[in-house]
């Protein structure tokens, strides 16, 4: 399972480029995500959070990181 600390990143954390900057990665469109993956992730941590937050996507959990947006 994944940390709190790594959710809750995926909840506050906002994409720093692109046509969804300004965004918290939770809230990034499925499709985004998966072009990512199709195209590469980023470098380092954002990266790492981009790719889990695809895995909760897919998985239909994202809904669980979303309340943490307001911690």
């Amino acid at each position: 399972m994944f940390e709190k600390e790594t959710l809750l990143k995926l909840a506050k954390r906002q994409m720093p480029f692109g046509k969804y900057a300004g965004r918290a990665l939770i809230d990034l469109p499925e499709e985004y995500l998966l072009w990512f993956d199709k195209k590469g992730w980023p470098e380092g941590e954002l990266g790492q959070l981009l790719q889990i937050c695809l895995a909760l996507k897919i998985e239909g959990l994202d809904s669980v990181v979303k309340p943490l947006k307001r911690m």
